[in-house]
């Protein structure tokens, strides 16, 4: 029984640990007038076998971060949806290679403006930077 419990335990620890992140960013146009900033932060989800995504962005000219909800179509796995936080737009973007292409859409659908973004190049102290605003930014959202 004693050797059972150890093999659990190596099991749980060894998936653990073989869990990975990867974080990138985004860098283009929207309605090919506005630059935009995406950080995404990709990870495996703890409990399946899916990808989590969390996910801000900004207007270039402004300082706010706006979170993003980011779901994966689970039958084309290169589209995806972002839904900004308090449902003030939503992104429906298409990955080829290290380009989204889409679309920006108003809540109320009036406004529909083009999305073109291109990853970018982050050194590791920005990688700390973007994680730590992304964790700031969750905060003022989600706190109680």
């Amino acid at each position: 029984m004693k050797k059972i419990i150890l093999l659990l335990i190596i099991c749980f620890s060894f998936n653990a640990n073989a869990q990975k992140s990867a974080s990138n960013l985004y860098k283009g146009t929207m309605d090919g007038k506005f630059p935009i900033t995406i950080y995404i932060k990709t990870e495996d989800h703890p409990c399946t076998a899916d990808l989590m995504y969390t996910s801000m962005y900004r207007y270039n000219k402004s300082k706010k971060w706006i979170q993003l909800d980011v779901t994966q179509n689970a039958k084309k796995e290169n589209e995806f949806v972002l839904v900004e936080h308090g449902f003030s737009g939503v992104m429906i973007l298409k990955k080829t290679g290290n380009t989204f292409t889409g679309l920006w859409i108003s809540p109320d659908t009036t406004k529909q403006l083009k999305v073109e973004l291109k990853e970018a190049p982050m050194t590791k102290k920005e990688i700390e930077s973007y994680e730590d605003t992304m964790e700031k930014v969750n905060y003022e959202n989600n706190d109680c």
